[in-house]
């Protein structure tokens, strides 16, 4: 089962409702547990092969609907993993110094250095979703709402596949991902928040009333996945319907960026294998 063919977002026409959150991958819980399973093995050895290489990073951007799973996932897929070579960032209302610079500033300073994967739990992708929902957060920006119009995002998510294109060039592969959960399914984890006291801390009646511009959402995701999926910074739409088949599907894409990536343990020359044997002697004398 190829999840990455399966789940890419690719062409101009992309439809959302073409992708069905409550897919299956064809797999059932069990084989998608033991498939996660060999992945993350997979990537524990993947991942210190690129740190010791220090040549290339992956950057992997995680996009979603409130409480379609985008902390589970995180948490699950970079289970186990040295935490040295992995950086989380999660984007939130951006500060007065981050707004007094331009709108992409802040996502630069926290890209992964070479060696390491990062993660970015919501992304520059807000600038051209929340704010295109909401334009009057545009304000903020020194932007005039009232003076945007549809050019204005086209420019935007032109500016953003041209900056993930100069990371890909310089050593950063661009990997994201869509979880699409369905707006029931929304709506029952809402409701099972409320149902728990140990997640009442989660629930924020500001998501609820997200719900309201639901379709403008939607609507501002494909434009941006149609601009923005490329063969070098791919989109993936993630049923997200299903946790276990979500978790399991990123963990297998990651996996299969970083075998394309093929870091490699760095191999040492002539005179530092000179030194080394060297000091392997000195070692070994010492216990004679």
């Amino acid at each position: 089962m190829n999840l990455e063919k399966r789940f890419r977002a690719a062409g101009k026409d992309l439809d959302l409702a073409d992708f069905d959150p409550a897919d299956d991958g064809g797999l059932d819980k069990a084989a998608a547990e033991q498939l996660r399973a060999a992945d993350l093995e997979r990537l524990r050895e993947l991942q210190e092969r690129l740190y010791a290489e220090g040549r290339q990073a992956l950057l992997v951007v995680v996009q979603a609907m409130d409480a379609a799973g985008k902390d589970g996932t995180i948490s699950h897929v970079m289970s186990g993993v040295n935490p040295q070579g992995v950086q989380v960032t999660s984007f939130k209302q951006p500060s007065s110094l981050e707004l007094s610079h331009d709108w992409l500033w802040r996502c630069s300073q926290a890209l992964p250095p070479h060696g390491a994967i990062g993660i970015f739990n919501r992304s520059h992708y807000e600038e051209v979703l929340v704010l295109r929902v909401h334009p009057e957060y545009l304000a903020g920006q020194g932007v005039d709402p009232k003076a945007v119009d549809a050019s204005f995002w086209k420019e935007r998510l032109k500016t953003i596949a041209a900056w993930e294109r100069h990371l890909g060039a310089c050593g950063t592969r661009v990997v994201k991902f869509f979880l699409h959960v369905s707006r029931e399914e929304q709506r029952e984890r809402f409701l099972a928040r409320a149902a728990e006291q140990d997640k009442h801390w989660k629930f924020n009646p500001g998501d609820v009333a997200e719900r309201r511009h639901w379709d403008a959402y939607q609507a501002a995701y494909e434009e941006a996945l149609r601009a923005t999926s490329t063969d070098d910074a791919p989109w993936y739409v993630i049923p997200a319907d299903h946790k276990w088949l979500m978790r399991t599907a990123v963990s297998s894409i990651v996996v299969d960026h970083l075998e394309r990536m093929d870091p490699r343990f760095p191999e040492i020359g002539d005179e530092d294998r000179a030194t080394m044997d060297a000091a392997v002697a000195a070692l070994e004398a010492e216990g004679r």
